[in-house]
């Protein structure tokens, strides 16, 4: 069941590069990732009343739980907001498809994980594929969007690992949702000064008003729970080896809504990743027994 949850959570977060594209036509970065983690943590907060959950963190794990909020969902998100706004969907997606490096980096030197050759054969392949997919369906690549993702990757590398850590203590559930109220928190008194230096914004469009809502509920609130209940029950370097699946779902969906066509390099890459993710889930089984 893991396995289909972080391809479920890897799928929609390949949808937002797409929604993020067409939201930031109208809204600013900061504000838009303000606005999504106002809606998900009004979700969570119903879901934690609906049942009956408390959060009730031991005092020396506080550090950890702002460090995911802050550093993770906050800075991390936010840098890769912006990194899709400078360099694009295909950028952002292909530097994203770097987690697994650094998880499975991260992971081995905090947690002491093993890295075997299959996973390490599967984060190839899965690199592989989607250099691949990008390369035949984007060739113009911004530097600054290329920083901004890779400070990204790292900031939510080394935030995933740490949930790992803490989730054998606590409810994932109650993980996601308090560092998404740290996010948001965080987040509104930079989204104040963002619009205070924008001119042109629009939050109240049609457009931009789907876009929250699917970036907030579907985007934010499902797939965070998702991932930390399955880095609660999988070594986080197996959970990263999923992240291929994101830019792929990015390049699909950009061919559908956006009339981005299919080409030979994306069905390749497709194959490559494919091909990772059944090599991940092989070996991950054979590393639990």
């Amino acid at each position: 069941m893991e396995y289909l949850f972080l391809v479920i959570t890897t799928s929609i977060w390949g949808s937002l590069y797409v929604v993020t594209k067409i939201a930031l036509a109208e809204i600013p970065p900061v504000t838009m990732l303000m606005l999504r983690y106002a809606i998900a943590s009004i979700a969570f907060g119903i879901l934690l009343a609906v049942t009956k959950r408390k959060i009730n963190f031991k005092k020396k794990d506080i550090g950890s739980i702002l460090f995911i909020g802050i550093i993770g969902y906050f800075l991390g998100v936010a840098a890769q907001v912006v990194g899709t706004k400078y360099g694009g969907a295909s950028l952002a997606s292909l530097v994203n498809a770097l987690n697994p490096v650094f998880i499975t980096i991260f992971a081995a030197v905090y947690l002491k994980e093993r890295i075997g050759p299959a996973r390490i054969l599967s984060i190839l392949l899965g690199l592989a594929g989607v250099y691949i997919i990008i390369a035949g369906a984007r060739g113009v690549e911004l530097k600054l969007g290329v920083v901004f993702s890779i400070v990204s990757v790292i900031l939510w590398s080394l935030s995933s690992v740490l949930v790992k850590k803490i989730s054998t203590e606590y409810d994932p559930l109650a993980v996601t949702a308090a560092a998404l109220w740290i996010a948001t928190a965080f987040s509104i008194p930079c989204s104040i000064i963002e619009l205070a230096h924008t001119a042109q914004y629009n939050l109240f469009s049609p457009v931009s008003i789907g876009c929250i809502l699917y970036l907030g509920i579907i985007g934010t609130a499902v797939p965070n729970l998702l991932w930390n209940l399955s880095l609660s029950r999988l070594d986080a370097s197996i959970c990263s080896l999923f992240y291929p699946v994101q830019p792929l779902v990015s390049v699909l969906l950009g061919g559908l809504l956006l009339g981005e066509k299919m080409t030979v390099p994306f069905w390749i890459g497709a194959a490559l990743i494919i091909s990772g993710l059944f090599l991940s889930i092989a070996g991950g089984r054979k590393h639990k027994k």
